[in-house]
């Protein structure tokens, strides 16, 4: 057999191209059209989307991405590209960037792997615990991606990495070093990316596996449950969403005696905004107003040495490389 040429997609969710209201809109507009993440009837949806929500919250979050641009782009983007050229250096193989949403693409960097004579891919979503809003929505993509095409390349997809020892020891390592730089909080906080509770209630497997990783780092580092919190993040709507939420959790902290927090975003595999403006400002805000005095967002994995060799081992553990 014929020995193919071996590739890596980096997936992540995605970001706007400039931080102004009308790229916002454009990705929100994308994002927020998919059925995996809001699934409410089309009939229903769009015409709220596009005349109500749309026209108030992309104004809004364009000043939100002006606080934490970055000289060259968006935070998410800029740290996967040092995540794409790490890995490529690591591997020694092709790698390339494809976005759920926005660009580059999925197709895009298909299209970039087959030129560099990749027929063999391994699409690997940073995305640590499954859930059918992020994952499943990447092999959706690759779906619409790959329509039209005469010949398929043969490619996987890995599902997640919610347990793997290096990811836990990475995501460790990062709450050590800050603990070194910075002293040490009465408590630290793992906020986790929420989505409503209906969907788990429904078969998505998202909320275990952020359980055990939670439980996993606490037991790496040593900590119990005193020490030690779970709780998700960005909710949007009025339905119920996975609990506790971070933001009503971060009001009660100070009042049960925790004053100085150590912030951990486990399941983000790169600095954005959800953990630049919303964790680090909003929720920072939030804790100090409640009776906190010291609260400390660790960054996440970003292109750290630690995330690269994970990133390393898990391609190598499904390419023959």
């Amino acid at each position: 057999m014929e020995n193919k040429k071996q590739g890596v997609l980096l997936v992540n969710l995605g970001t706007p191209d400039a931080a102004t209201p009308q790229a916002v809109k454009a990705f929100l507009s994308e994002f927020l059209h998919d059925h995996r993440v809001v699934d409410m009837t089309r009939w229903l949806w769009c015409p709220l989307l596009h005349g109500v929500i749309l026209p108030i919250r992309a104004p809004k979050v364009a000043k939100l991405y002006q606080s934490v641009w970055m000289a060259e782009g968006s935070p998410l983007m800029v740290y996967s590209q040092r995540q794409r050229q790490a890995l490529e250096q690591s591997l020694n193989i092709p790698v390339e960037l494809g976005m759920t949403y926005g660009s580059p693409s999925l197709k895009t960097g298909i299209q970039a792997l087959q030129e560099r004579g990749v027929d063999d891919i391994l699409v690997l979503p940073l995305y640590p615990q499954y859930s059918g809003t992020t994952t499943a929505a990447v092999s959706d993509g690759l779906l619409k991606a790959f329509k039209g095409y005469a010949h398929l390349p043969q490619y996987r997809l890995l599902t997640d990495y919610h347990d793997h020892p290096l990811y836990i020891k990475a995501l460790a390592e990062t709450v050590r070093k800050s603990w070194e730089e910075n002293g040490r909080g009465d408590y630290l906080l793992c906020s986790y990316h929420g989505i409503p509770k209906r969907y788990a209630d429904n078969g998505d497997i998202y909320p275990k596996h952020c359980e055990r990783t939670t439980q996993l780092l606490a037991k790496e580092l040593g900590l119990n449950d005193q020490q030690i919190g779970h709780t998700y993040q960005s909710r949007f709507g009025r339905e119920e969403w996975l609990q506790p939420y971070t933001d009503k959790t971060l009001e009660k902290l100070p009042g049960q005696g925790i004053k100085k927090l150590d912030i951990l975003t486990p399941a983000f595999a790169s600095d954005c905004l959800e953990t630049l403006e919303e964790i680090s400002e909003e929720c920072q805000e939030i804790f100090i107003e409640a009776g906190g005095s010291t609260f400390q967002y660790i960054p996440c994995l970003n292109d750290s040495e630690e995330h690269v060799a994970l990133m390393s081992d898990l391609v190598t553990r499904q390419l023959s490389v």
